[in-house]
C-alpha cells in the first residue's frame, strides 16, 4: 500500500469522527457508540477502496504480463510465417524456372 493511500484513508476516517462526532453531540443526545461505530464504518470503507485499488492493479499488471507474452509469441510465429513464405516463393520460382527452360528446349 502506498503512503497516499494511507494518508487518504487515516484523513477520511478522522474527518468521519469529527462530522459524527459534530452531529451528534450538537443534534442528539451524546452516544458514543454512534460515533464509534460510524468512524468504523467509515475506515472499512476505506478499506474496501484500497482492497478494489490493489485487485485492479493486480489485473493491470496481469494484463500487461499476458500481452507482452503474446507479443512475442506474435513475433514469433511471424518469423516462421515469413520463412515459410520466403520458403515457397523460392521453391515456386524454381519451379518456373524448369517450365521455362523445358519450353526453350522444345
Amino acid at each position: 500500500m502506498e503512503a497516499r493511500d494511507l494518508i487518504v484513508s487515516s484523513v477520511m476516517v478522522v474527518s468521519a469522527f469529527v462530522m459524527v462526532y459534530t452531529l451528534v453531540y450538537n443534534y442528539t443526545p451524546k452516544d458514543p457508540v454512534i460515533v464509534v461505530s460510524s468512524v468504523v464504518f467509515v475506515g472499512m470503507l476505506a478499506i474496501l477502496f484500497l482492497s478494489v485499488d490493489e485487485r485492479l492493479k493486480k489485473i493491470e499488471r496481469d494484463i500487461k504480463r499476458k500481452e507482452r507474452s503474446l507479443r512475442v509469441s506474435l513475433q514469433s510465429v511471424e518469423e516462421e510465417v515469413k520463412e515459410q513464405v520466403s520458403n515457397a516463393t523460392s521453391k515456386l520460382e524454381e519451379v518456373k524456372e524448369e517450365i521455362l527452360l523445358k519450353r526453350r528446349y522444345r
